[in-house]
């Protein structure tokens, strides 16, 4: 089965494209020195399940409830908390520091998952 273009789908010329009309407002826009300078967006990490999770309502009245310094403070220690619980456990079954790494990871992810990371 063999396709064809046709010329007539081509809409302009060569002439128009590059020395026509185009041409010089292509060239304007070259000349002209931007306005304004380019602002770069601070990359934010953010949660992609933010608010989605079965535990994100309880967790985002005790931040209202309890102040957001306070709740990021116990939020850590938690955090700090479970990750020596995991340490602890790849100590015990003998895991090497990759798979404690791993483990780590996963509970975050899974954190991410229930809504405690709200």
């Amino acid at each position: 089965m063999a396709t064809s273009i046709s010329a007539s789908a081509f809409l302009g010329s060569w002439g128009t494209s590059i020395a026509g009309e185009d041409y010089a407002v292509l060239q304007a826009k070259a000349a002209a020195p931007p306005n304004a300078r380019a602002v770069r967006c601070q990359p934010m990490m953010k949660n992609v399940n933010e608010g989605k999770g079965i535990f994100a309502p309880a967790v985002v009245v005790t931040r209202n409830i309890v102040g957001k310094k306070r709740f990021n403070q116990l939020r850590g220690k938690a955090i700090a908390l479970h990750s020596q619980v995991i340490t602890e456990f790849c100590k015990s079954i003998g895991a090497d520091s990759k798979q404690r790494q791993g483990l780590i990871r996963l509970a975050k992810k899974n954190g991410e998952k229930l809504g405690f990371l709200a």
